[in-house]
């Protein structure tokens, strides 16, 4: 594949999945705005403390077989066969566990209404598992379009259905149809849009082969979700069920921030990268391009939201949720080093060195958790949320590491390249934050100063240094200007 030809399919998938997930943050921007005044605290608290079981259920219903299905050159009718029937073999098994196992994860938290939400909403799985292998088809072969417009249907059903069921007072269950609506619509549309279908045909050499490289893959993230969403499981045994749905509501309103811009890049970098794993030097320059962009556009809108958190949630969320606003500054902190993290773990698995992916997970993750363990047992909550962002960074350094051994793309290089972002972006955001205080013209007018003086401040380097990042995004506008 040219040079050219790669930047156009990049550019494409990157302006598709741009639309799916801005679209889909603005969705979920009004679907928070909505449930957070409709619900209590509580109940996304009693979501929250199941979250961990529901994740991990999912990662090993997958088992590492996306991965291994984009990373193979030239899957077969009979990989896509054996990796569907296994899914789906796999979701009945694990929703059977954890029917049984309600009763005692609801005394685990002591709250026994959790044992009938978890037994309702853990059949989800056996939907997710029905169209896995259509959404990973339409991945490979770079149709991002079509999983946009996916995406943004069961976004906007799934709203309407979820605030029309909170205001008739159904309230936790509210949350529960949510899952089976973000679950069931996309399942219909890749049946009704993809040509494919499941064949009667099951290989055990296919499935060595896939799992082969997916074993590690399902190590690392299985390993890797477990002690991401430890921490909610942490906050909804030590604390009550609405500190965890405040902390649920800080991390969501986070991620939808930063992991809503980097997954349009990660959505599709790593197609690219498994479609140039023999050229090294493509790779780091992939690397590099991915890294840039992602801090250029990621540090400061974080530092913005860190400046304007109290405005923000008032305005969207109402005032019973101000003590989500000390959780959600110092997730943003953590959350910078999360986007970096992620497309640096993409090109190690791209490669297939998904063995020394999952080695390294299992040190940093599980240090990670002593590191978060410690700090609560220290500080309480504020020391959980500082053990969060210490272990996300810690992350970043090992993955960088790894990109510098085995991609090339040297982490000091790496590090100086991201260091002119992360200044202007940290001055940017002190000179706004102090600009409102010395005006003290009232509360939202002092946000909408800050909010200008940082984006003149960042926009005016941009325009008079044209940092690299800025450079490299113009050329892919134009690119598919011209296309």
């Amino acid at each position: 594949m040219s040079e050219n030809s790669l930047k156009q399919k990049a550019a494409r998938g990157v302006v598709w999945t741009a639309i799916q997930k801005y679209s889909t943050m603005l969705i979920q921007f009004f679907s928070g705005m909505i449930l957070a005044r409709l619900l209590s605290p509580s109940d996304f608290g009693c979501i929250g403390m199941l979250v961990i079981f529901m994740s991990m259920a999912q990662v090993f219903i997958d088992a590492g077989f996306d991965s291994a299905l984009i990373q193979k050159k030239n899957p077969t009718s009979v990989d896509y066969a054996t990796v569907f029937y296994f899914n789906l073999g796999a979701s009945i098994i694990l929703y059977v566990l954890l029917f049984f196992c309600a009763p005692l994860i609801a005394d685990f938290y002591k709250i026994p209404i959790l044992c009938k939400i978890l037994r309702v909403q853990g059949l989800v799985l056996i939907i997710y598992s029905l169209n896995l292998i259509q959404r990973n088809r339409l991945r490979k072969t770079l149709q991002f379009n079509v999983l946009a417009k996916i995406t943004i249907v069961t976004s906007i059903l799934s709203l309407i259905v979820t605030a029309s069921l909170a205001y008739l007072g159904w309230g936790v269950w509210a949350l529960v149809a949510q899952y089976y609506m973000t679950a069931i619509i996309p399942c219909i549309f890749f049946y009704i849009i993809s040509d494919w279908r499941p064949t009667l045909e099951y290989s055990w050499a296919s499935f060595r082969s896939l799992f082969g490289f997916g074993a590690f893959m399902l190590l690392s993230n299985l390993f890797g979700t477990f002690c991401n969403k430890i921490s909610s499981l942490l906050v909804g045994r030590w604390f009550a069920a609405s500190t965890l749905g405040y902390f649920s509501r800080a991390v969501g309103t986070e991620d939808m921030a930063s992991m809503s811009i980097s997954g349009v890049v990660l959505e599709t970098t790593y197609p690219l990268y498994a479609s140039v794993q023999d050229d090294k030097e493509r790779m780091a320059n992939i690397v590099k391009q991915a890294v840039t962009l992602l801090a250029y556009i990621t540090v400061p809108l974080l530092l913005t939201l860190i400046v304007l958190a109290k405005p923000i949630f008032i305005l969207v969320y109402s005032e019973k949720w101000l003590p989500c606003v000390p959780y959600f500054q110092l997730l943003c902190l953590g959350g910078m080093a999360t986007c970096l993290q992620a497309v640096n773990t993409q090109p190690i698995a791209a490669i297939g060195k998904s063995k020394i992916m999952f080695k390294w997970s299992v040190l940093k993750q599980s240090t990670g958790v002593l590191i978060q363990f410690s700090l609560l047992l220290l500080y309480g909550m504020k020391g959980l949320l500082m053990g969060i962002v210490i272990s996300t960074w810690l992350s970043y350094i090992v993955n960088i590491s790894l990109v510098s051994k085995y991609i090339g793309y040297k982490y000091y290089r790496q590090l100086l390249d991201i260091t002119p972002i992360f200044l202007v972006a940290g001055l940017s955001a002190l000179a706004g934050y102090f600009g409102g205080v010395v005006m003290n013209l009232g509360f939202y007018l002092n946000a909408v100063i800050q909010l200008l003086i940082i984006l003149l401040i960042y926009g005016g380097w941009s325009l008079i240094f044209k940092p690299a990042p800025f450079v490299y995004g113009i050329s892919v506008l134009h690119s598919l200007k011209r296309k």
